[in-house]
């Protein structure tokens, strides 16, 4: 041990001027060459995760390579600090085996791009708005604002629904009204309604089928659709609107009922 500092003593005695100059030009080179790389990358349509991810990535290799020229210029063999940093890669890459699945899900997650910071997604029983992708995780929230983390490795496994890329939806709903019920006069109605609502779009155009004859009364199917960010309005505003559209139609909507005989 001692002999080997006694070395190392030696080079940084003989070299050091040389290795100062060679620290400093390297990270002035460093930083040179990671502006332009941002530059570039900011003219590409990357992903901010994964913009970081690759500055970050190279930043680490350009410094190791630095070390590296350093250690020669010291006249300092790097075999063995390439066999220890080997060992040492090996070593984690068991440990850390679950983990590097999350970051290989991350890169996955990155270059797909099935969601991005924003969406409305599903993944299995798990509903929210995506905040931000990491390597490991994305964190998400729900709608009553919990925090959700889940394991990248996980996502790219499962069936994820992106609410939100498309920019129309289709909001469905089922309405109810009396047997007494016109069809043709209930689903006019239903059409005005639509018509009328300027969240609503009548392209492409609205279904209204009757699709069941229920215990109380006509079933009908409505789907109409809407731009994505209105679809709650949208649908909420159908309900209020067609109940009012029902009223003034003389349309009832039927409600359970029981009829009580009182035997004397």
């Amino acid at each position: 041990m001692d002999q080997d500092l006694n070395v190392l003593w030696r080079a940084i005695m003989n070299h050091g001027l040389q290795a100062v100059i060679v620290l400093i030009v390297g990270a002035i080179v460093i930083k040179i060459l990671l502006s332009i790389f941002r530059k570039a990358l900011e003219r590409s349509k990357l992903d901010q995760v994964m913009y970081d991810m690759i500055v970050n990535i190279a930043r680490i290799v350009l410094w190791v390579l630095l070390i590296m020229i350093l250690l020669g210029t010291l006249n300092i063999s790097t075999g063995p600090l390439v066999a220890v940093l080997g060992a040492v890669g090996a070593a984690l890459a068991l440990a850390l085996r679950d983990s590097l699945s999350n970051v290989a899900g991350g890169l996955i997650l990155l270059v797909t791009k099935p969601f991005s910071a924003g969406d409305e997604i599903q993944i299995g029983d798990l509903v929210g708005v995506v905040d931000s992708i990491d390597l490991l995780t994305t964190r998400m929230h729900s709608y009553d604002n919990k925090v959700i983390i889940i394991p990248n490795g996980k996502i790219t496994n499962s069936i994820v629904i992106n609410a939100t890329r498309n920019d129309m939806r289709r909001v469905d709903t089922v309405l109810s009204v009396s047997y007494d019920a016109d069809i043709e006069l209930t689903k006019k109605t239903i059409l005005e309604v639509i018509r009328k609502n300027p969240t609503m779009v009548m392209d492409p155009e609205p279904f209204i089928q009757l699709t069941e004859h229920g215990e109380n009364g006509l079933i009908y199917k409505v789907g109409v659709w809407c731009r994505t960010e209105d679809r709650f309005d949208a649908q909420r505003e159908l309900h209020e609107q067609v109940k009012n559209a029902f009223d003034k139609a003389g349309i009832d909507i039927p409600y359970p009922h029981m009829d009580v005989t009182v035997l004397k």
